[in-house]
């Protein structure tokens, strides 16, 4: 039970931070009060990525 409810903060965390949440924000959220302490929960998605990566790439200012 324990080890579900750990792995449901890491998964809340990380959608959290797909969907726009700023670091303060989940900071506040998960209470850690380093940034370092909070990147062990927060594991993007590579999809998350592409899509982060893709902002900056070639084109990028035409599909905005």
């Amino acid at each position: 039970m324990i080890a579900a409810l750990h792995e449901l903060r890491h998964s809340g965390l990380t959608h959290l931070g797909e969907s726009g949440a700023s670091l303060l924000e989940l900071m506040a959220k998960s209470r850690h009060r380093k940034a370092e302490n909070l990147r062990r929960y927060f594991k993007p998605s590579p999809q998350a990525m592409r899509e982060l990566t893709s902002i900056l790439g070639p084109g990028a200012e035409r599909r905005r």
